[in-house]
């Protein structure tokens, strides 16, 4: 018997393959999951090249924090891994359970649901800075003051608690399987790591005018009044063009990259948390009940007349009407 035969009946007789195989899904371990496993050494390869180019530059590189936010990204995964498969999978099973349609796959649906995602991540991703519930746990990957490949792995430990994911629930409800959903979604974030960088000049006009490039992602990143809530695409900027939120990247005015109020902290739980803390610190103040859930809705920078603390955002806290 050959060794790897030797091998594979010692696990069989444990017991730890038929195990692992129940335990598999509910963890969450699928294609998505197998995607991001398989990218993460790229990544990694791909940041240590940006690192050598730009090393002496502490305004476009700073090694701690590079790691830092990978530290920020596995918390990210290993809170995905954990929880998707008990609280995200179960409502998209039941979805697609009751679906409209009967949608095989083949290339002209794996198009569509390339399409439906990206469709989908817009919506997700303009929430996520319009509605103070998503944007807490989305300003963590905007309060890094550097644009760099690190940057992109500055993820939410949250992110599967807070609920962003039901905004692609009716891809399954019309008949797409929810495992080409999770895998439409992963080439997506695998395609926008790499347009978190500031080495990557213009593209080509008809690229640009497309896809979300470097240059455009760079420009969502600015905290300068002109790029604020701009440039919510995932892979396709069109949609931003469709729905009047596309800016250019101004040569005249480089991006500024962080948020108005910016948290400075090394501390992993703070920066996943902090915005969660402001934002219920709001709604405790004095006021009726549905006045203080609205905290939970409005935009981040929306306060009571009665309470006028600024909150972390990338939005400026607009000014004092003029009573004149």
């Amino acid at each position: 018997m050959a060794l790897l035969d030797m091998t594979q009946a010692v696990l069989e007789n444990s017991g730890l393959l038929a195990l692992w195989k129940t335990l598999a899904p509910w963890l969450a371990l699928d294609e998505r999951q197998l995607i991001f496993m398989v990218a993460t050494p790229v990544f990694i390869g791909v940041t240590v090249w940006e690192y050598l180019k730009i090393r002496h530059n502490p305004r476009l590189m700073n090694l701690p924090e590079a790691i830092r936010n990978f530290a920020l990204g596995a918390g990210y995964q290993i809170t995905e891994l954990l929880f998707a498969g008990i609280i995200a999978f179960p409502v998209y099973a039941l979805c697609y359970h009751y679906r409209l349609f009967g949608i095989e796959l083949n290339l002209f649906t794996a198009f569509l649901t390339f399409l439906g995602v990206d469709f989908c991540f817009y919506w997700m991703h303009r929430s996520s800075h319009r509605m103070r519930w998503f944007w807490a746990a989305h300003v963590v990957h905007h309060s890094s003051e550097r644009m760099n490949f690190s940057t992109a792995m500055r993820q939410n430990a949250t992110n599967i608690f807070n609920g962003a994911w039901v905004f692609y629930l009716p891809m399954a409800l019309l008949g797409f399987n929810p495992v080409w959903i999770g895998v439409a979604y992963a080439l997506s974030l695998v395609y926008q790591f790499f347009i978190h960088t500031t080495l990557i000049g213009r593209l080509p006009d008809s690229l640009e005018w497309v896809l979300n490039t470097p240059s455009h992602h760079r420009a969502h990143h600015g905290r300068n009044p002109q790029y604020i809530d701009r440039n919510y695409g995932g892979v396709l900027i069109i949609w931003d063009r469709l729905f009047g939120t596309f800016v250019p990247e101004s040569d005249e005015v480089p991006p500024e990259y962080g948020i108005t109020r910016q948290i400075h902290s090394n501390n992993l739980l703070v920066l996943w948390t902090h915005e969660y803390v402001d934002m219920f610190r709001d709604m405790s103040k004095p006021g009726r009940l549905t006045s203080r859930l609205k905290h939970l809705w409005k935009p981040p920078e929306w306060q009571r007349p009665a309470s006028k603390e600024p909150v972390a955002h990338c939005e400026p806290t607009p000014p004092e009407p003029d009573h004149r």
